[in-house]
């Protein structure tokens, strides 16, 4: 029997013929299916945490990778890019890796924010983060509405994000930094819900299909790691901006 992978455990498909949507069979595969995400998505942010905190008590690595700190973004987008668009081609334990891969790098480039805020202040921000996230992937999963006009707004609002966080780059402007964060929160917190009810349709759509939806599982993980993550760095400016070591 084919059987999708995860770090707690594996999902295994339906013995069933084609399913019925509305049908227990469907419910099962759509439940395997989050299993996995979910399951990808956690063990992704808790390396990434894991590798912040040892890189942020041996503050030599970060200063023997000075500016080379900047080569890790650019491996960092060309593993995303890959995993996003690559998917459809490599297999299950290839997006793994990968995946993994990027959520230790990641580790390296965030370590700096143990050394910045305070350990309560990360997990407040964390605790804050994680029940915002909560809501709004479980409101993305049940809701009978349509969130892809609202999905492709976000994803517009995304790019003028990252527009007027170059600008803030330049200007220093305290104003538009903070404006920046709470424009940022809207976003993560609306692709939240909506990637959740797009990757539900994934579950559905390759509930007959194991090898399919393993490999959009590892995808469907790093969306979710993404919005969370990207979530909790905007909280943390917001609740930590006068709070910093």
């Amino acid at each position: 029997m084919s059987q999708i992978p995860g770090p707690f455990g594996s999902f295994q498909q339906p013995r069933s013929h084609p399913l019925d949507y509305e049908g227990q069979q469907v419910n099962q595969a759509i439940a395997g299916f989050f299993n996995v995400v979910y399951a990808w998505m956690f063990a992704g942010l808790a390396l990434t945490a894991v590798v912040a905190w040892y890189v942020a008590q041996h503050s030599q690595i970060l200063q023997n990778l000075g500016n080379g700190i900047w080569l890790l973004f650019i491996v960092e987008l060309v593993l995303v890019g890959v995993v996003s668009q690559a998917i459809y081609r490599i297999n299950t334990a290839v997006a793994t890796v990968l995946f993994l891969t990027y959520a230790g790098l990641n580790g390296v480039v965030l370590a700096v924010l143990f050394l910045i805020y305070t350990h309560t202040m990360l997990a407040s921000a964390f605790a804050v983060s994680a029940g915002m996230f909560g809501a709004m992937s479980l409101y993305g999963f049940v809701t009978k509405r349509d969130l892809t006009a609202m999905g492709r707004m976000m994803y517009m609002a995304l790019i003028g994000l990252i527009i007027a966080s170059v600008v803030s780059f330049f200007v220093h402007s305290s104003a538009l930094e903070v404006l920046i964060n709470y424009v940022g929160v809207i976003i993560f917190v609306g692709l939240t819900a909506y990637d959740t009810q797009k990757l539900k349709k994934i579950a559905i759509a390759t509930s007959g299909n194991a090898a399919m939806a393993s490999r959009l599982a590892i995808s469907g993980a790093l969306i979710l790691y993404l919005d969370f993550l990207n979530l909790f760095l905007m909280m943390l400016e917001l609740m930590g901006g006068n709070s910093r070591r």
